[in-house]
């Protein structure tokens, strides 16, 4: 089923910026070493967003040049005031890509890493061959995504969407269960490409405050397809959050401390063997 693209609001995605960076910090935390070879790392951030968490590959790697790539220009523009040289001698910049058809050359990375993005790309699973090869030996490809299409946040926007009123507009939108796979899935397939995989699912417990927060976390990644659509018809937009909202004030209802928010990730860290992982392009030195 289609998904319409979504323009992206950095200064909206910033908002629950601690609790979306806690899954990175965690993938963070899993990725190996990285191979010694003489120089500083080379590492890719694929679909970087604003930059905020990108800066904290740096701080593992102080010397490593450091690229994030992204699609929307919004977020590019917010990341690129994070770029430039690093206090370890390293550097940060950002670049234009799209991860549908992201292809580094063999070789070139020590480390890419991916987090929350994977879910927008349809077979997203196709490109971790050229991702593996792309790899220097020894490299690492991490990444985790949202494994949260089954919770009521994400039902609820698509049984909406698809409902009479909503549905001329907005009825093929939205990504459905089938946009990530399960950890044992993702372990698999990159298991076949010859690589030592771990993968592994979290359910956070999000404690969020205010009013409306989960819409208002929504309204930040998973809603941007329908808040793009309707992006011409500000009563329309007004109307589909009001009957939205409703519906997740009923889904997730506030306690004395605050709405708790579950929220499933699924995570992969793959390591390349000293036999190349993918297909078995030859190896290249990496670019500068």
């Amino acid at each position: 089923m289609p998904v319409v693209d979504a323009t992206w609001d950095p200064h909206q995605y910033l908002r629950h910026a601690d609790h979306r960076s806690r899954p990175f910090v965690d993938l963070l935390a899993r990725v190996p070493e990285l191979p010694a070879s003489g120089r500083p790392p080379r590492i890719a951030d694929l679909g970087c967003g604003p930059g905020n968490v990108t800066r904290l590959l740096t701080a593992r790697w102080p010397t490593a040049h450091v690229t994030g790539f992204d699609n929307s220009p919004a977020m590019l523009a917010r990341a690129d005031e994070l770029a430039g040289p690093t206090e370890g001698g390293g550097r940060l910049d950002f670049a234009q890509a799209d991860a549908t058809a992201w292809t580094p050359p063999p070789g070139r990375y020590d480390l890419i890493l991916s987090n929350a993005t994977l879910q927008w790309v349809p077979g997203h699973t196709t490109s971790f061959p050229a991702w593996t090869a792309a790899l220097t030996p020894g490299g690492t490809f991490a990444f985790q995504v949202p494994g949260n299409f089954d919770a009521p946040s994400h039902v609820l926007m698509r049984d909406l969407a698809a409902s009479p009123r909503w549905r001329d507009r907005l009825g093929d939108v939205l990504r459905h269960a089938d946009a990530v796979l399960s950890p044992g899935a993702y372990l698999e397939r990159l298991a076949d490409l010859g690589c030592e995989v771990d993968a592994w699912e979290t359910t956070y417990q999000h404690l969020l405050a205010g009013e409306d927060p989960v819409l208002d976390w929504v309204k930040g990644t998973g809603l941007r397809p329908v808040l793009t659509a309707l992006s011409d018809d500000a009563s329309a937009t007004k109307k589909f959050l009001d009957e939205y909202g409703t519906l997740l004030r009923e889904a997730y209802p506030p306690t004395p401390h605050g709405t708790v928010f579950p929220f499933r990730r699924v995570f992969a860290v793959a390591r390349r063997t000293d036999a190349p992982c993918g297909n078995h392009l030859e190896f290249l030195e990496p670019l500068a």
